[in-house]
């Protein structure tokens, strides 16, 4: 199996209601999505970012970094920085392939199977890995790397990705020791 790894709507500005409950359940995220980094990385295997356009409509990394940063995203956004290698892509509704190139890059790329992380677990996760599991890619979902406003609403997200889509939700640490 070919694997890519998405990193989608970590680069965030935090400017909704409940933002401060989300920012605080992502820097949580930074770590595990971090490991799985180094592992592809190690690997030689895609790492795409995919992010949310905040009304910029321009796939410019750095004018989405300088509309998103605030204090309630520094931290984050400062961990979890593309690096010159990643592929990064801007959405414009909350699957990572709605109206984007994504799917055509994995195909280009020869990826069948997606690990999927970010937030929003119950959102832009959800609908992502619905559209992945309808053009028939593997899904893992790791545990430790999508949060949600709620946690009952991510736990939801999780067993619907794991009952239905039939994802991998184990741990992140599960899959880098493969």
């Amino acid at each position: 199996m070919k694997p890519a790894l998405l990193i989608i709507d970590m680069i965030n500005d935090f400017q909704f209601n409940h933002g401060e409950i989300l920012s605080e359940k992502t820097i949580k995220l930074t770590k595990p999505i971090l490991s799985l980094k180094q592992f592809f990385y190690k690997n030689g295997d895609p790492i795409i970012y995919i992010n949310d356009h905040y009304n910029l409509w321009r796939a410019d990394l750095d004018k989405i970094i300088a509309y998103c940063l605030n204090r309630k995203s520094e931290n984050i956004i400062r961990q979890m920085l593309p690096h010159e290698n990643d592929y990064f892509l801007i959405k414009p509704k909350h699957s990572a392939f709605y109206g984007t190139a994504l799917n055509t890059l994995l195909r280009q790329l020869n990826v069948d199977s997606l690990v999927l992380t970010g937030i929003a677990g119950n959102i832009c996760v959800l609908f992502t890995a619905n559209d992945a599991y309808m053009r028939e890619y593997s899904l893992y979902v790791p545990v430790d790397c999508t949060a949600s406003n709620s946690d009952e609403d991510n736990q939801y997200a999780l067993t619907m990705m794991e009952k239905v889509l039939k994802a991998n939700i184990q741990p992140s640490y599960e899959f880098s020791t493969k």
